[in-house]
């Protein structure tokens, strides 16, 4: 899906909020969108997802199937948190018992399972935003447009997320995602863009977070003789082979389990013979121009 020339604005006459947007969004990319409080970012994701119309310029290529998880999520519904995962399975073309099952393994994965008979209206905000996580989840979309999905969840539900989003772009999907947290997922990022000035400004590797590498896993395998490693294997490790006749794999934590779970299905599969965390590499110096230090 590409966005060319797009721009929006509300009401007839109404300022510009966004305008002359480019932006390519190929599968198996997790894109990362930033910009200052107020700036569009909210209303580009909007238009990603199609709930909003470009005011003008273009949206072309096949209209993935997508799922979106607004900043704020509509908790007054007359629905159970289970309930509602179901119904909205079943709009995303799920028969009743696939979204009855999908909807208890999203609500365990985020630790809600407690919850699923309660009415949304009696729900916490962290709860409730399990549930509107998870409703995004339950049907694997193709596009996974998130707006500050993060928020409001405990550390376990949040690294859980992450591990979801590693999920989805291994199995091809494209991701758009908006945090405050300038390291949430920063290793796995693919591609960021800044909103500024009401155009999408590409944003270097150097510019992005604050400069440091998030954690590695380090796993050790070994395989039949004359084995070569899967190609595409989920973060694109680092490959070492040893003198032992093993391979060193060294990757995003991020996206360790998805690894794993590629190399233990693989035909002939590849034994694990050690696993343990990688230090991270040392962060890229960052220098800007005497006297020209960019606002962040």
């Amino acid at each position: 899906m590409n966005l060319t020339g797009v721009g929006r604005r509300y009401g007839l006459g109404g300022p510009w909020v966004l305008r002359g947007v480019d932006l390519d969004l190929p599968a198996h990319t997790l894109v990362r969108i930033e910009g200052a409080n107020g700036t569009g970012k909210s209303t580009l994701l909007r238009l990603i997802a199609g709930i909003d119309a470009p005011t003008e310029g273009r949206i072309t290529g096949r209209r993935p199937r997508t799922a979106y998880v607004p900043e704020r999520f509509p908790a007054a519904l007359p629905f159970t948190a289970a309930g509602y995962l179901v119904h909205l399975g079943r709009i995303h073309g799920l028969r009743t018992p696939e979204a009855t099952g999908r909807a208890q393994e999203w609500l365990a994965r985020f630790g809600a399972a407690g919850h699923a008979r309660t009415p949304l209206s009696e729900l916490s905000k962290g709860t409730s935003q399990k549930v509107a996580v998870a409703q995004a989840l339950l049907a694997e979309p193709e596009l996974l447009v998130l707006d500050e999905a993060w928020t409001g969840l405990d550390t376990a539900a949040r690294g859980e997320l992450d591990r979801a989003v590693a999920e989805r772009v291994t199995a091809g999907a494209t991701v758009v995602f908006v945090d405050h947290d300038p390291r949430r997922l920063a290793e796995a990022v693919d591609v960021t863009h800044r909103v500024e000035g009401h155009r999408l400004v590409p944003v270097t590797a150097t510019e992005t977070g604050d400069g440091t590498a998030g954690p590695r896993v380090r796993i050790e395998v070994t395989g039949a003789s004359g084995a070569v490693l899967p190609s595409g294997l989920p973060g694109t490790p680092v490959q070492e082979p040893r003198t032992d006749g093993t391979v060193r794999l060294t990757v995003a934590a991020v996206h360790s389990d998805a690894l794993l779970r590629a190399l233990l299905t693989a035909r002939p599969p590849w034994h694990i013979t050690h696993l343990s965390a990688a230090a991270a590499p040392e962060p890229t110096p960052r220098t800007e121009p005497s006297g020209t230090r960019q606002a962040r």
